[in-house]
């Protein structure tokens, strides 16, 4: 079903549920952000009142496309055509950034009156109002122009929500990431104006109908590439992504781990789709990349003595996991049967990876705060006192490693398939190593925590609800392996 709508050279059509449905879900964030940051909310029951319109709107625009099947917009503002397009995937993504960014939301007021954050810490809620707003306008968008435009409203909010704390530390760190994210943004920029310049087309469905293999596709495909990798963290494109987390407020991290950097890659996928179909090279590369990433992030995070590190070291080796799916998604002479196995469990791996990494920092954040202490070292022996805490983290820790029944299993099961069936074996080893890497630090943390023997901390009391915002999502990333069969009936109209 097709809406469109003219400005300046036609009238517009009635406003049905489903156009203010999709007006909230991609308006309302940004408004509740400005207005949170006037009357900073201080207590969780304000936001619950907030985020219920805008999860309202995600289930309304899911009911639409179950009876309707794909919907798109089109908008002809001063002769450039803007579209949007609501299929399978792209509701379970905005379902998924709206349960998360809540989430964020709904942990900040309890964050915030326990930490030292100081008279900026009211800026944090428009930020974040951009960054979910953004984010939906990504994952709904079938343009060029449209793409650029969500990408760096995402982009300047994520990097002045990570130096919101104010420390030198965090200050530079996010001046570093502002300068790479600027860098990405233009080799971006220019493979979008050579796209434009050849074919004459930003929207994605003429793009591919006009794209042709040569070597102006190769090197836009390039650009925009190493642009959304930069983005992305996708190593070796990763250095930054450490430094700024380590200074970030905890729904910060939380939020940029799990949801701003999926976004680039995301753009990455649907656009190599189309500039490299059956490429051979460029696929495996990735893939390559992708593998090293799992071992060197592994390494990172099993070497690290930081908490947070350790946090965001996993983000590395985890991207690694999709990262070594490319030549499934993309390569030639793929039988439909492992390339449809490998785009079910790219887009699970993506969402169960997105719920745990949210509630494993929020854990790691919460742990943190109650003990004052960031080391693993200084960590031990607070299974005493923060139970839930832990707990949180290890069901979160079971997703990552990807054992059953939690969704990082079905995903990876999925994955190996279509490794097996394409005899891509050196993936299957990936996939393996990664687990184990995993599970060596996962469990590094735990034996500090569960030491009997150190001595007893001082305990500052979490504010109520902090561990349950957090065990929420570790258990819907859990019970996304469970339900599997629901997301991935719904993702199949989104396959590329």
């Amino acid at each position: 079903m097709i809406w469109r709508f003219g400005l300046f050279d036609s009238t517009f059509e009635p406003l049905l549920p489903t156009h203010w449905a999709l007006l909230v879900a991609l308006g309302l964030p940004l408004l509740l952000g400005m207005l949170a940051a006037l009357f900073p909310p201080k207590r969780a029951w304000p936001v619950v009142l907030a985020s219920v319109p805008v999860l309202a709107s995600g289930l309304m625009l899911l009911s639409a496309y179950d009876q309707a099947g794909l919907l798109r917009w089109h908008w002809d503002i001063a002769g450039v055509q803007l579209s949007l397009r609501l299929n399978g995937l792209s509701v379970l993504l905005l379902l998924m950034t709206q349960v998360i960014g809540g989430a964020a939301a709904l942990y900040t007021p309890g964050y915030l009156r326990l930490s030292e954050t100081g008279p900026l810490a009211r800026w944090l809620w428009p930020l974040m109002g951009v960054v979910l707003s953004a984010l939906s306008l990504i994952w709904l968008a079938t343009d060029l122009l449209t793409l650029y435009a969500g990408l760096e409203l995402m982009g300047l909010a994520a990097v002045g929500m990570l130096m919101l704390s104010g420390k030198v530390a965090a200050l530079v760190a996010g001046m570093r990431y502002l300068l790479l994210a600027l860098m990405g943004s233009l080799t971006y920029l220019l493979g979008v104006a050579l796209i434009l310049g050849h074919w004459g087309r930003l929207d994605l469905q003429g793009l591919a109908e006009v794209v042709e293999p040569g070597p102006v596709a190769w090197f836009a495909a390039a650009l925009i590439g190493a642009g959304l990798a930069l983005k992305a963290a996708l190593f070796p494109l990763h250095a930054w992504l450490t430094p700024v987390h380590e200074n970030a407020w905890t729904p910060v991290s939380a939020l940029h781990a799990a949801l701003v950097i999926k976004a680039s890659l995301f753009i990455l996928l649907q656009l190599w789709s189309i500039l490299l179909p059956d490429a051979f090279y460029a696929p495996r590369v990735i893939a390559w990349l992708g593998l090293l990433a799992i071992v060197w992030g592994g390494l990172l995070a099993w070497r690290t003595d930081s908490l947070k590190t350790l946090v965001a070291s996993s983000t590395v080796g985890q991207l690694g996991y999709l990262m070594v799916a490319f030549p499934l998604l993309l390569g030639p002479d793929i039988a439909p049967l492992p390339r449809a196995l490998a785009w079910e469990g790219f887009w699970l791996q993506l969402m169960g990876h997105a719920f745990a990494k949210a509630a494993m920092f929020m854990a790691a954040g919460n742990l943190i705060l109650a003990t004052g202490e960031s080391t693993l070292k200084g960590l031990a022996g607070t299974s005493r006192r923060l139970p839930l805490s832990l707990l949180v983290f290890g069901i979160a820790s079971i997703t990552l490693m990807g054992l059953p029944p939690s969704s990082g299993f079905t995903a990876k099961w999925l994955l190996l398939q279509a490794m097996v069936i394409s005899q891509q074996w050196w993936a299957v080893a990936a996939l393996l190593i990664g687990t184990l890497l995993t599970a060596a630090y996962i469990f590094r943390l735990f034996r500090y925590c569960f030491d009997e023997t150190a001595p007893r901390h001082r305990y500052q009391p979490l504010a109520p609800g902090m561990d349950l915002i957090a065990l929420t999502l570790a258990l819907i990333a859990f019970a996304l392996g469970l339900l599997a069969h629901f997301p991935l009936e719904l993702m199949h109209g989104g396959s590329p």
